[in-house]
């Protein structure tokens, strides 16, 4: 958003769980969070475009009932004052939960074109849309079916299977006789040998042993559950 001061909004199909933007024209007027019958279906993104007098309000603001400071009263406070543009974006994804950042990822990657620019080895094979980043190795053996962007400084093989929607960071090692597949692997991670990882976030700095399984899969084919701040949640 090129522009001054001003709030990236989307529209929703339900906007009782989100923060409604009232608009005087495309003025931000103010933000209602969780209303029972909202003004409209037009919320609040999270994406911010403030110049410095944003911090004159941010000082001004009290806790808010849960103990927090909500950069919303902030808001608030300054479009009492001052304009602030709402502007409505062409693409928005809510991420709530780690796993929505799988979703993410496979839209980013749909729109990406391959480039190489690290070592591939002989009997290697690329299919499809495929980026490596300067200083990594692909090994040979490995198989890579694209969408997949691999960082800088990686290690990839002998004899991996790297399949479609996944993301891998810098200076990571995905080994011998492992498979990746719709994953991201965040950077300094290890996935070293005889490994299976899917459909799952791997943070940064992880080292996984050998013969290590990770997976959304039940035997009882029931929906994966996580716990998450003291309350069970399907992850779908």
């Amino acid at each position: 958003m090129e522009r001054g001061n001003s709030i990236g909004l989307t529209k929703v199909d339900d906007a009782r769980e989100s923060g409604v933007v009232e608009l005087s024209g495309n003025k931000v007027v103010r933000i209602h969070e969780k209303m029972e019958e909202p003004l409209s279906n037009l919320i609040n993104a999270g994406l911010y475009h403030f110049d410095r007098s944003i911090f004159d309000f941010i000082k001004k603001t009290d806790r808010s009932p849960r103990g927090e400071y909500e950069i919303t009263d902030s808001i608030n406070m300054f479009t009492r004052e001052y304009n602030m543009e709402g502007v409505l974006l062409k693409e928005w994804r809510d991420v709530v939960y780690p796993w929505h950042l799988l979703d993410v990822n496979e839209e980013l990657l749909r729109k990406m074109k391959g480039d190489i620019k690290g070592r591939v080895e002989e009997n290697v094979v690329l299919k499809g849309e495929v980026t490596i980043g300067e200083g990594s190795r692909v090994m040979s053996g490995s198989y890579i079916e694209g969408p997949v962007v691999i960082g800088r400084d990686c290690k990839i093989g002998p004899n991996c299977y790297i399949r479609p929607y996944t993301s891998i960071g810098d200076n990571c090692h995905i080994g011998n006789a492992c498979e990746v597949k719709n994953s991201i692997v965040m950077s300094n991670s290890n996935i070293p040998h005889q490994n299976y990882v899917g459909d799952s976030i791997i943070g940064s700095n992880c080292n996984l042993g050998a013969g290590t399984k990770i997976a959304n899969l039940r035997f009882d084919k029931k929906n994966i559950k996580v716990s998450l701040n003291g309350q069970r949640l399907d992850t779908g």
